[in-house]
């Protein structure tokens, strides 16, 4: 198993990196990093009518944009934002998919425990990046998603330690140019939810409980810094 540490020095190649390993993995590969501060753009945000005033409402708040090639709505990352990707070998794409949802999903819940969070599966209403895989605590806390190509899986998502202010400030404008619903309510983090855990901390937690899920059928752990993967891709 494969362990990558840190950020890259841009948001396009932290996003081409991940394309990278869905595309060439062959080993299970986990990274859990702190993204550039910007907001990732599905196509549907991109088809939308009001997409340009959308990305001049998160500029304006000195967010980077990125546009993804697949995914659902538009996702904000502050600088303490969690993103996290796991990555397995498959033999067969058409099976699989909700054992890796329900492995990935329970051992982020063991995360959150772990920083004294008590979290739920499911979300509220009007969520941001509405999806069926999310744990909530007074508000969504992590949403995660899955891409799947012929030898590869990436199961991957978002988790929100703290920022809740910051979030509303920049999802509230966009998601009303691309007139999605959407609750600030409906935003927690593990800050709302009572912990005293640094970002940092949750992203150990994290990194560690995807570490442990996979430590049976791949006892060796191989780390290395994403700096060595940036510098095929500057």
């Amino acid at each position: 198993m494969r362990v990558l540490h840190g950020r890259t020095s841009s948001t396009a190649i932290d996003h081409t990196i991940t394309d990278t390993l869905l595309s060439e993995s062959t080993e299970p590969t986990i990274r859990v990093w702190h993204p550039h501060r910007h907001v990732a753009f599905g196509p549907r945000d991109v088809r939308t009518d009001q997409y340009t005033q959308a990305c001049d409402a998160a500029k304006e708040l000195g967010y980077d944009i990125h546009e993804r090639s697949v995914g659902g709505r538009a996702v904000a990352y502050t600088g303490t934002t969690i993103c996290f990707v796991h990555v397995d070998a498959v033999a067969d794409e058409r099976s699989g998919l909700t054992d890796r949802y329900n492995r990935v999903v329970d051992r982020l819940w063991l995360a959150l425990n772990a920083v004294g969070v008590n979290a739920d599966r499911g979300e509220p209403d009007a969520a941001f990046c509405p999806g069926s895989h999310s744990l909530s605590a007074t508000g969504k806390i992590v949403g995660v998603a899955q891409r799947i190509r012929r030898n590869a899986a990436l199961t991957a998502g978002i988790i929100v330690p703290c920022d809740r202010a910051e979030l509303i400030e920049v999802l509230e404008p966009v998601y009303t140019h691309l007139d999605i619903p959407f609750d600030p309510n409906a935003i927690g983090s593990v800050r709302r939810a009572g912990s005293s855990a640094s970002p940092e901390e949750v992203r150990q937690a994290v990194e560690e409980a995807l570490i442990a899920g996979n430590s049976i059928n791949s006892p060796a752990v191989k780390r290395a810094h994403v700096s060595e993967l940036d510098r095929d891709h500057g």
